[in-house]
């Protein structure tokens, strides 16, 4: 005798919940340093030995106060010969103009003789010209005592940058140089930095954002900022400013254009955008501490929403069809096969593409219907650490599967037989969104 044994369905242990309504707030995290929102580098426009440094790492200076003074003796001489260059040309033009007052006199003198024919006009045309020369030679003369004037300037000018004074009130954040070192100083290009002059009065992050994330980046988001120097606490903070270009795109330019390796390796590394976030509340930050942001991208209030653990994904598998295919294939006229195949021929491609369609995973959640479970296509949204935002596939009120994790990520399909049982600690770990 032979019983016929018939094997049991198997029985997924779930948990289950109702789906309701939330609020969700979507945030983009990064991580970066602090730096002062507004930082000075003191470079000198003069070149010398440092003489006099009265400030130090960490001082509080006010604007105006004297930073450091470079040796003026060169430019107390320059200045000194220029002055007396600047004398000589006033003497030269003294002399010019006394030369112009004589032929002027001379000019008019003759020019008189020269009416009632008493001079040839020969002899008088001598004394118009020494006079027109006198003329000249007083307007070069007075154009040499302008340029002597700019050249005493500009000595003046050099003597005074050899004392360097603060810009602002700020803390002297970085001091590069000691007293006694030789710095370079030049007009068109930055000398020896010396110093750096912040006002840690106001503060700021800035952090490194990735290329998909920064499109949701906009000045004016509100962001927390977590400080590794204060660990239990959370501070406000205002996006300020977005970059329009990745970080080293135009060194990355520099380097293709000229040829060299450096642009190969450039472009394996992470494409990353800087984002400027101002706190809004003061502390003894310091320049250079480590910060992570969470900026507060978009925001969806009273929502459906359901856990994200409770969201995979699976291939929806088609219904099949009740059609007689084979026999109207059978019933295909003769003539009508050429026809056919030129169909088949031209719907390959879409034939494909539908196939192709039909394969792809798709986000789904299992609901519960009785002691089994439905697969439901849903369309997510925004999301945040806990919950997915449902645009499309559920209602309020439906019943659906959040755990635990293996039943959802692997055990589960549509019409599986389930069990309602509590969470354990295993089962309530979650994927991150």
């Amino acid at each position: 005798m032979f019983w016929t044994l018939r094997k049991k369905e198997p029985v997924v242990a779930v948990q289950t919940e109702k789906v309701a309504r939330h609020n969700i707030t979507e945030t983009v995290v990064a991580n970066g340093k602090i730096y002062p929102v507004l930082q000075v580098h003191i470079s000198p426009e003069v070149s010398g030995e440092i003489t006099k440094l009265p400030v130090r790492e960490g001082q509080f200076v006010h604007k105006g106060d004297v930073l450091l003074t470079i040796n003026p003796d060169v430019y107390n001489a320059g200045l000194n010969q220029v002055k007396a260059g600047y004398e000589s040309s006033l003497a030269a033009k003294a002399t010019a103009i006394a030369n112009l007052e004589k032929a002027e006199a001379d000019y008019k003198r003759n020019k008189a003789l020269s009416d009632t024919k008493l001079l040839s006009d020969s002899d008088f045309i001598g004394f118009k010209v020494a006079r027109d020369v006198a003329q000249a030679n007083v307007e070069s003369a007075d154009d040499q005592v302008n340029v002597a004037k700019a050249a005493v300037d500009n000595a003046q000018d050099l003597l005074d940058k050899t004392t360097i004074i603060a810009p602002l009130d700020g803390t002297i954040t970085t001091l590069n140089s000691q007293l006694g070192e030789r710095v370079l100083g030049t007009v068109q290009n930055a000398g020896t930095d010396i110093m750096i002059i912040s006002d840690l009065s106001q503060m700021e992050a800035r952090v490194d954002i990735g290329e998909i994330d920064i499109v949701l980046v906009q000045a004016g988001q509100k962001a927390k900022l977590d400080v590794d120097s204060f660990k239990d606490k959370k501070f406000a903070g205002v996006v300020t400013a977005v970059a329009n270009s990745s970080e080293g795109l135009n060194a990355g330019s520099l380097s293709a254009g000229s040829g060299g390796s450096s642009s190969s390796s450039s472009g394996q590394s992470a494409t990353q955008f800087q984002v400027r976030i101002r706190f809004t509340e003061t502390n003894s930050f310091r320049p250079g501490m480590s910060v992570s942001a969470e900026i507060e991208t978009r925001s969806r209030t009273n929502i459906i929403a359901t856990p994200i653990a409770s969201v995979t994904t699976r291939v929806i598998k088609p219904k099949e069809k009740n059609g007689n295919n084979a026999a109207k294939t059978n019933s295909t006229p003769a003539n009508s096969i050429s026809i056919a195949a030129t169909d088949d021929s031209t719907n390959s491609v879409k034939t494909d593409k539908k196939t192709s369609d039909a394969n792809k995973p798709v986000d789904v959640v299992f609901v519960v219907d009785g002691d089994h479970v439905k697969t439901v296509p849903v369309k997510i949204g925004i999301s945040d650490e806990d919950y997915y935002e449902i645009t499309d596939g559920l209602k309020e009120g439906d019943e659906i599967v959040t755990g635990g994790f293996k039943a959802i990520g692997h055990d589960l399909d549509d019409g599986k037989k389930i069990v309602k049982k509590p969470s354990t600690g295993a089962d309530s770990e979650k994927p991150k969104p």
